[in-house]
């Protein structure tokens, strides 16, 4: 495990110990970075794929099934 020094706001700091143990913090402050971070990344890859989708030809349903066949077709021989 690292240390790392970090700035945080006086009334978080402030909650932070009136709210955490002292032997509990550090595995607080993990908990919501690790939270904060799944959640960027999370919106990060909706943006890509609605990205893709923009910049995707759209197929109907019908289009997909023949497509499918096609390849199962194909990879049965």
């Amino acid at each position: 495990m690292a240390k790392l020094n970090v700035s945080i706001d006086d009334r978080l700091r402030d909650e932070l110990f009136k709210l955490v143990p002292p032997r509990r913090r550090s595995q607080v402050v993990n908990e919501a970075l690790r939270n904060e971070l799944l959640r960027r990344k999370r919106r990060h890859a909706a943006e890509v794929v609605r990205r893709l989708r923009k910049n995707s030809a759209t197929l109907s349903g019908q289009e997909i099934v023949e497509a499918v066949r096609r390849d199962r077709t194909r990879t049965e021989r």
